[in-house]
């Protein structure tokens, strides 16, 4: 299940991008007005010779005697002739709002001083100013955008730019953390909406749930209707200013006992489970849906929401676990030296097959279950990567969210991304619902990890 966000939880590539220019291109039609020109008139590259324009046109647009009408319309102007740039024009473009109106250092200085040598009676009028000094201009031209229509789905994807954009050019980074620090703000969880996504939802919505999916891809319609069915379950966040936009997804298969082979879960051709009989809801894939709010985290919050729902409809319902790939650990196998290996459990036995097997390629031989299970063992419970705290994104994820590492199936995922990402190894990740919160804590503070007592002489050479 759960992948990564950086490989955390697995995000949708921004594939919809030009579809939603397109779209934001019609709805955001000519304002009529008379008291500003009908367009910017720019290069697709953003030649250097549209600076000047784009830089008068954005001081207006801070003007602070403008009336709201004449904002909201400059603002739908900038945001179409930002859409009508090409890739190199929306960089110059995004450079040019970073380097031009960022903070100004002697406004913060002079504020300060202002502040600091204020009369009690002056002071919180000062303390007003200099917090003021601090919001560099830039933010109010973005929140400008906020008022539009889909206005805010505009700006997630203006972050998915910059996100990929700050690697190249390191001056955007401030631009991105201000951006960031705006979503934060307008994407509190409690704004979030939870629904289910059934087969009689919007074709918008499922067509958008296909093209999300990004863990386990969603094949046809048909394999998204039997995701779909009596004894499955599919619930999104949603926020209200983008209503057909899922920002994170999850989908559940109500079964008996824990789930340990995906490809038997996506199976079309399997019959449908009695819900009544079931006893455990496996979370199989979770995706962010928006590239631009990564580092915004809602998947700990979806789940809980979702057990609370699911227990709520299904009191039955004794187990909530996932079914999740490994995505780091046949690269951490392979990053490691024979002397390390030799010193874990399975490591000398695996060493002995490896020349025999291509676990990027091929199935692993039966011979290598024990090894490659006490090795997976070792890796999601003892390897660590930032502080203490497990190397693993998925690991990660679930045991900062209370979850117990329950179980380790093997050849679980027999397509060609699991046996490459994880040999095919999966896990179930186990939320028991009295010791979610300790567990957290525990990992959290002291990098403890809760591993089932069925794991453990996994670990043992």
């Amino acid at each position: 299940m759960m992948t990564q966000t950086t490989n955390l939880i697995p995000e949708a590539t921004p594939t919809l991008l030009g579809r939603t220019i397109g779209h934001l291109r019609r709805i955001w039609r000519t304002p009529s007005s008379n008291t500003i020109a009908d367009e910017l008139q720019l290069s697709p590259e953003l030649n250097p010779g549209d600076s000047e324009q784009l830089i008068q046109w954005m001081d207006g647009c801070l003007l602070q005697e403008c009336n709201e009408v004449t904002a909201r319309n400059r603002a739908v102007i900038l945001g179409r002739s930002y859409l009508r740039l090409n890739e190199q024009g929306r960089s110059r473009f995004l450079l040019l709002l970073a380097e031009h109106y960022g903070i100004n250092n002697e406004q913060i200085e002079e504020c300060f001083q202002l502040w600091k040598n204020a009369p009690a009676e002056e002071r919180a009028k000062a303390g007003q100013q200099l917090r003021e000094s601090l919001d560099p201009p830039r933010l109010r031209l973005l929140t400008q955008f906020n008022g539009l229509p889909e206005g805010v789905k505009f700006l997630v994807d203006m972050r998915a730019e910059l996100l990929t954009l700050k690697k190249t050019y390191p001056q955007l980074a401030e631009l991105e953390a201000d951006l960031k620090r705006l979503l934060i703000s307008w994407f509190d969880i409690g704004l979030l909406q939870l629904e289910q996504i059934n087969w009689q939802s919007s074709a918008e919505r499922l067509e958008k749930l296909i093209a999300y999916e990004a863990v386990h891809e969603i094949q046809s319609w048909d394999d998204l209707k039997n995701r779909l069915d009596s004894d499955r379950r599919c619930f999104a966040f949603f926020h209200p200013n983008m209503p057909n936009e899922p920002l994170i997804f999850v989908e559940v298969a109500l079964v008996k006992g824990l789930a340990n082979n995906v490809q038997t879960l996506l199976d079309e051709a399997a019959p449908l489970q009695d819900i009544q009989q079931a006893d455990t809801a496996i979370f199989y894939s979770i995706s962010n849906a928006q590239p631009g709010l990564a580092g915004i985290s809602f998947g700990n919050f979806l789940i809980k929401r979702v057990v609370a729902r699911l227990q709520q409809e299904y009191p039955h319902l004794t187990q909530f676990s996932t079914l999740s790939p490994m995505p780091g650990f046949c690269r951490w196998l392979e990053q490691q030296n024979e002397s390390e290996l030799e010193q874990l459990s399975g490591g000398k036995q695996w060493l002995q097959l490896k020349s025999d097997s291509d676990i990027s390629d091929h199935m692993p031989p039966a011979e290598a279950r024990e090894p490659l299970l006490s090795l997976a063992c070792h890796y999601l419970s003892q390897v660590k990567g930032r502080g203490h705290l497990s190397k693993d994104p998925v690991a990660h994820f679930h045991l900062s969210n209370g979850a117990q590492i329950a179980q380790l199936n093997w050849l679980a995922d027999s397509s060609a991304k699991g046996l490459q990402q994880s040999a095919g190894i999966m896990v179930n990740y186990l939320y028991q619902l009295p010791q979610i919160e300790s567990r957290s804590q525990d990992y959290s503070q002291q990098g403890s990890v809760s591993l089932a007592p069925s794991l453990k002489p996994l670990l043992k050479l």
